[in-house]
């Protein structure tokens, strides 16, 4: 089924989180925000993996948690279900996170080092039992297979129910971490730089999993990472991201292959290559300028400090995103001539 077939099954549409800084008295004159998120829109359909990449503080994970409603967007909508997670109640958001659950970054501190694991996977279950949202009620024996099953599919060993995170790797504690988010049945899956805090070979298995995990449970994915080799291996679309906005959208072959935003080309040429002949061969791009500061409101285009193809334009034009190509899109202004926008676009 084409794409213009199917409905997407999470849009994002302006989201913007801003956290406000209220002046000490000292060398800060006036109230200040900070624009963590400042204006993105994408959207996720049934089935694939969208990958979020981009530098540290760039606000990947600032979305994820706005998109959860963990973090309170200052604006826009996240569309679920044809509900707006921003203005529903809730009873409806506990509802809509029956469908939507999230993967921490950080293992070691996502996990309560005072609850077993059983109880850990468990919990979602009970709570949701008690308050009568789930299908069917469960029995406390149907939670404990239901446990002993997430246990035993993510590639964890039933018999170790009883034991802590404490006692466990830091690869088996996301899987734990994995096994609670499947617990609901969830369709979509928020992962925060699920394996950025492991082994790199510990890494590949789980990035296995959840591809496996995607393939049998149909899930849907928005797979947030600073490696860019990560979002290659395990994303279908990507959403290249610089200090709140996205710059370049894409199909991951395409944008890895033919990248046209230069904040685009300087991070894949800094990637390394396992392959020293096209590694020698390469031209590492270096960007100079400093990053902006996230309190800075901008009137032209994000990049502009550290852009090694700026024009006059560019500084107080902030630039819309034109289609380079089929599900390609791209924020910058060398496009316009090449690329022009439709009348509905300008």
């Amino acid at each position: 089924m084409s794409e213009s077939v199917k409905k997407p099954i999470l849009e994002v549409k302006d989201l913007k989180v801003h956290f406000p800084i209220k002046s000490s008295g000292g060398l800060r004159k006036k109230d200040a925000v900070i624009r963590a998120v400042d204006g993105i829109s994408f959207d996720v359909y049934p089935g694939e993996t969208l990958g979020i990449v981009g530098e540290s503080g760039c606000g990947k994970s600032t979305t994820v948690r706005a998109i959860a409603q963990l973090t309170k967007p200052t604006s826009g909508q996240v569309i679920f279900q044809g509900k707006d997670l921003c203005k529903v109640s809730k009873h409806e958001l506990l509802m809509a996170r029956q469908n939507i659950q999230m993967i921490f970054q950080d293992p070691y501190a996502s996990l309560d080092p005072r609850m077993t694991v059983r109880s850990i996977i468990a919990e979602p279950l009970i709570i949701y039992n008690k308050r009568h949202l789930l299908p069917k009620e469960l029995s406390p024996l149907e939670i404990e297979t239901r446990v002993e099953d997430l246990m035993e599919r993510v590639g964890l060993n039933k018999a170790f129910k009883n034991r802590y995170p404490h006692e466990f790797s830091g690869g088996q504690r996301q899987r734990i971490g994995i096994a609670r988010a499947l617990a609901l049945n969830p369709e979509v899956i928020l992962a925060d730089e699920p394996v950025s805090a492991l082994d790199v070979s510990i890494q590949a298995q789980i990035l296995n999993l959840l591809r496996e995990l995607q393939k049998e449970l149909g899930l849907t994915f928005l797979f947030i990472a600073h490696d860019l080799a990560v979002i290659q291996y395990i994303s279908d679309k990507v959403c290249v991201m610089y200090l709140g906005k996205i710059v370049e959208t894409s199909e991951s072959v395409e944008l890895y292959s033919n990248p046209v935003h230069p904040y685009t080309k300087a991070l894949l040429s800094a990637a390394p290559i396992p392959d020293p002949e096209v590694e020698r061969k390469r031209r590492r791009i270096i960007l100079t300028g400093d990053v902006p500061s996230p309190d800075k409101e901008h009137v032209g285009c994000y990049f502009y400090d550290r852009c090694p193809n700026k024009m006059d334009k560019c500084k107080n034009h902030i630039p819309p995103m034109f289609t380079v190509g089929p599900h390609h899109n791209c924020a910058c202004w060398q496009l316009e001539e090449k690329f022009p926008l439709a009348e509905s676009e300008k």
